[in-house]
C-alpha cells in the first residue's frame, strides 16, 4: 500500500501534448494500456472508442462495463483501474487538458450526472474511428513541427472530441439545455470546486469570490443540478476521502490533513454524516 495514489502523465509516454494509439486484438496493446498500471490517476483525459471487445474498469469505486461499439472517458484525477480487457478493437486517445477545447472540457468536467460507457450505433462508431485515423495519420514529428501541420493535427483532434461531447449532450447528461446565466454560473462554481475544495470549504467563500451573495450561488445551484452549493463542496471533499482512505495507508489524521482539515475528528463527523459509516469502517469494507 503507498503514502498517494500514482499519477501518470503522458511525459512516459509521449513528448506531445496528446498520444494516439489503435487497440487491436491481435496485439497486446490494448491490454498493456489498460491493465499494467493497476490503481491509479491519470493528470490527463483518456477517450476511448471501442468497435468490439469486453472492457471492465473500477472508477472511483464503481464498476464500468462496456461491450462492443462503445465510447467512454476518464476525466482526470479519476482513480481507475482496469479489471478486464478481451478481444479488443478500437481507438486510444490520451489528450492534456491544455489542448482539450474550453467547451469540451466544461461539458464533461461539469457534467452534471455521471459519465458511464454509452453503447452507440455501429455506424457513429465508425465515423468516430475514421477520424481518430486521420488523426493517428497525421500524428507524425512532421506534421507536428510546423505550424500549418500543428493546425491541421489540432482541427483533427477537436473534430474527434467535439463528436465525444455530442454523443453524451445527445443523452442529456445536463438537465439545462440552453447556456443560461444559471448555468454559467453553476459551471463556474463547479469549477471552482474542483479546484479549491482543500482550502475552501463553505458557499459563502466561494460567493465572495464570484462576486454574489451567498445567497443567490445556493439558490441558483439548487436550481440547476437540484442540490444547494454545499452539496457539491461535500461530495467533491467525500470522493477524494475515500479515494485517500481506500489506496493509501494515510491514516485518518493525515487524510484530514491532506484535505484541509486542521481539526481531524471535525472531519471523521463530517464523513461520517455524509457517509452513514466512519472513515476507517469505510476504509475496512473497500480493503
Amino acid at each position: 500500500m503507498k503514502q498517494t495514489i500514482p499519477t501518470y502523465d503522458l511525459n512516459g509516454i509521449t513528448h506531445h501534448q496528446f498520444h494516439v494509439k489503435r487497440m487491436d486484438k491481435r496485439t497486446q496493446e490494448a491490454e498493456d494500456i489498460l491493465l499494467d498500471k493497476g490503481i491509479h490517476r491519470d493528470s490527463h483525459y483518456i477517450f476511448t472508442c471501442m468497435e468490439s471487445g469486453h472492457v471492465r474498469m473500477m472508477v472511483d469505486f464503481k464498476t464500468v462495463e462496456a461491450k462492443d461499439s462503445t465510447i467512454f472517458c476518464v476525466l482526470p484525477g479519476q482513480v481507475h483501474q482496469g479489471l478486464l480487457m478481451k478481444n479488443v478493437c478500437g481507438w486510444f486517445v490520451a489528450v492534456k487538458a491544455g489542448l482539450v477545447p474550453d467547451s469540451v472540457r466544461s461539458f464533461f468536467d461539469e457534467s452534471l450526472g455521471e459519465i458511464q460507457p454509452l453503447p452507440m450505433d455501429k455506424s457513429l462508431v465508425k465515423k468516430i474511428n475514421t477520424t481518430a485515423s486521420l488523426l493517428h495519420a497525421s500524428y507524425t514529428n512532421e506534421m507536428l513541427s510546423t505550424k500549418e501541420g500543428f493546425l491541421i493535427v489540432q482541427s483533427l483532434l477537436n473534430a474527434f472530441l467535439g463528436m465525444f461531447a455530442l454523443m453524451y449532450s445527445r443523452k442529456n447528461i445536463s438537465p439545462v439545455s440552453d447556456e443560461n446565466r444559471a448555468l454559467q454560473l453553476s459551471r463556474a462554481f463547479r469549477i471552482l470546486v474542483r479546484k479549491d475544495f482543500k482550502t475552501m470549504k463553505s458557499p459563502s467563500e466561494y460567493a465572495a469570490t464570484l462576486h454574489i451573495t451567498r445567497g443567490y450561488l445556493t439558490e441558483t445551484v439548487r436550481e440547476v443540478t437540484g442540490k444547494p452549493a454545499q452539496h457539491w463542496i461535500h461530495q467533491e471533499i467525500l470522493i477524494e476521502a475515500k479515494r485517500l482512505l481506500v489506496f493509501t495507508n494515510l491514516s485518518i489524521k493525515e487524510v484530514a490533513y491532506e484535505l484541509g482539515y486542521s481539526d481531524h475528528t471535525y472531519f471523521s463527523r463530517l464523513f461520517s454524516k455524509l457517509e452513514d459509516q466512519s472513515p476507517s469502517e469505510f476504509r475496512n469494507q473497500h480493503q
